[in-house]
């Protein structure tokens, strides 16, 4: 929920004008406002949804549903967010509901998981993110998934400035290949994009790009900054 129509607008002109010099897939997801507006500048960096709900249409007041994301021609949707989940108190269930929605809409899901501190101190984040994964996209069929992409976010790593460290990045992002390859089989553990989420930043994006099993990221206050965001996406 940050920045103006203006400087939004500003920020986007700004990436999509340098977004040549990156050897990268880029989205942004601005708020729910700005999406139609940015959809109508949009050339190579696409633009996608932070929210939206699974409905068709109803009486959801202040919701945005699948259908009227997919009229304005958004074709990517945040799904999961830890502050979707912890603020606003979507369960696993209401994620699973807006997953199906989506891929049923042909819009790519990016679902969100990760731990909060408790549960990595107490040792159980592994498993714990695995539950979520399983809630939320083990019902699915291998091609189902590969219309998906998964991005982890240790919540106690979010706009606290503490980063997970690469080996610790490494050790989820394997971990949930691995799941996905039980459940799903090696192809499409293999062709999974799984992006990481939690401070990353233009300081330490090249240390957590440069882990095997860590495709991209999910960028948060650091995409404020156009110079700081394209020194991430150079990372890779």
């Amino acid at each position: 929920m940050n920045l103006l129509p203006k400087e939004a607008l500003e920020l986007y002109k700004r990436i999509e004008s340098d977004q040549h010099a990156v050897d990268c897939e880029i989205l942004v997801f601005p708020p729910a406002l700005y999406v139609s507006e940015l959809i109508g500048e949009s050339g190579s960096v696409s633009v996608g949804l932070q929210n939206f709900h699974p409905s068709e249409s109803g009486a959801f007041t202040g919701e945005i549903s699948i259908s009227q994301i997919c009229a304005i021609g958004a074709k990517h949707a945040l799904v999961g967010h830890s502050e979707r989940r912890m603020i606003f108190g979507e369960s696993n269930e209401f994620l699973k509901e807006k997953i199906n929605a989506a891929l049923a809409h042909s819009v790519v899901p990016i679902v969100c998981c990760g731990e909060t501190l408790a549960h990595r101190d107490a040792g159980t984040h592994l498993d714990f993110v695995c539950s979520q994964l399983n809630e939320t996209i083990g019902h699915l069929s291998a091609e189902e998934l590969g219309c998906c992409v998964v991005a982890y976010e240790p919540i106690w790593a979010i706009g606290t400035g503490r980063t997970a460290t690469s080996a610790q990045a490494q050790e989820m992002h394997k971990h949930i290949r691995t799941w996905v390859a039980k459940h799903f089989g090696t192809e499409s553990a293999d062709s999974l994009s799984i992006l990481y989420g939690g401070s990353c930043n233009a300081s330490n994006a090249s240390e957590l790009f440069a882990c095997p099993d860590v495709d991209g990221g999910l960028i948060g206050g650091a995409s404020l900054d156009a110079a700081s965001f394209l020194k991430i996406a150079r990372a890779f």
